[in-house]
């Protein structure tokens, strides 16, 4: 539940502000119950989210222990000096990972990170694809629940 009502947004606001964010901190639980945050790159399609890294390493390990996963998403930052404060706008989302095992899913999940992060290099896709796909683990994470929060920034007087 949110503390500052007249803060919250809408779903739809929230998905937005998710959208335009160009990174996310996964926040996932190791197997000795301590916290663990990590940057990622992803793309919203639905009511899911996609992301790719290496097959192995801490934070598979971590989602393959206890897929419930958190993330959190930060755009539009500026900092107020003069009301002591920080504008932005803000999404948080509450899900379960699953790793992407059906290769057609795999690139489909890899296409839409492409055309989001390197829509100008789409010619070079093919490519990229068949030296890379065998050795890239593709993840979605279900969005169960959403909230979007924004500080806006005051008019100028």
């Amino acid at each position: 539940m949110m503390r500052r009502k007249d803060r919250e947004t809408s779903r739809e606001t929230a998905e937005g502000i998710l959208d335009a964010c160009p990174y996310g901190v996964l926040s996932t639980v190791q197997p000795d119950g301590t916290p663990y945050g990590t940057p990622i790159s992803f793309v919203r399609d639905g009511d899911w989210l996609y992301f790719h890294g290496a097959k192995e390493g801490q934070k598979i390990n971590n989602l393959r222990a206890c897929p419930q996963v958190c993330a959190a998403f930060v755009g539009d930052l500026q900092v107020l000096e003069k009301q002591f404060s920080l504008g932005y706008t803000s999404a948080v989302v509450f899900g379960t990972a699953e790793e992407v095992t059906e290769e057609s899913e795999k690139i489909h999940g890899l296409r839409l990170l492409c055309l989001r992060y390197a829509p100008n290099n789409i010619e070079a896709w093919d490519d990229a694809l068949e030296r890379n796909l065998h050795r890239t683990g593709v993840w979605k994470i279900r969005i169960d629940r959403i909230s979007g929060k924004c500080n806006p920034i005051p008019a100028k007087t």
